[in-house]
């Protein structure tokens, strides 16, 4: 009586482990630029959310953000990377930024964030 085998051989089994190690490198890469970058929206949002926001001189701006990214652990902006755009009576606060991270060996991976949020309040026009 001739019986089937089932399942995987040892060589499938590793080329299995090694796709699913290759992609959990990338994940342990990457998930700390994106985590970072959502601490980065939620410290830009609370500050949009201050009152008389938009009418803050930028060394306040920036001062404030500084202090808020200490806390939310945002280390890859800096105040180069921020800019506030005064239009009319309103403000836009946005910060573009770059992060490159070792992947392998000589194998970069690079992050492009940019991400733009309306100020409350009234802007001094400066």
């Amino acid at each position: 009586m001739e019986r089937k085998q089932k399942g995987i051989t040892l060589m499938s089994f590793l080329i299995v482990l090694v796709v699913l190690g290759f992609f959990a490198l990338m994940a342990m890469k990457l998930f700390p630029m994106y985590s970072e970058y959502n601490n980065l929206k939620g410290a830009m949002n609370e500050f949009a959310a201050t009152p008389n926001a938009a009418s803050m001189t930028p060394q306040q701006i920036f001062a404030s953000l500084e202090r808020r990214f200490d806390v939310a652990y945002v280390s890859s902006v800096g105040k180069e990377h921020i800019k506030v755009i005064r239009a009319g009576r309103g403000a836009q606060l946005n910060v573009t930024y770059e992060v490159r991270r070792e992947l392998f060996a000589n194998l970069d991976v690079v992050g492009k964030f940019n991400y733009t949020v309306e100020l409350n309040g009234t802007a001094s026009g400066g």
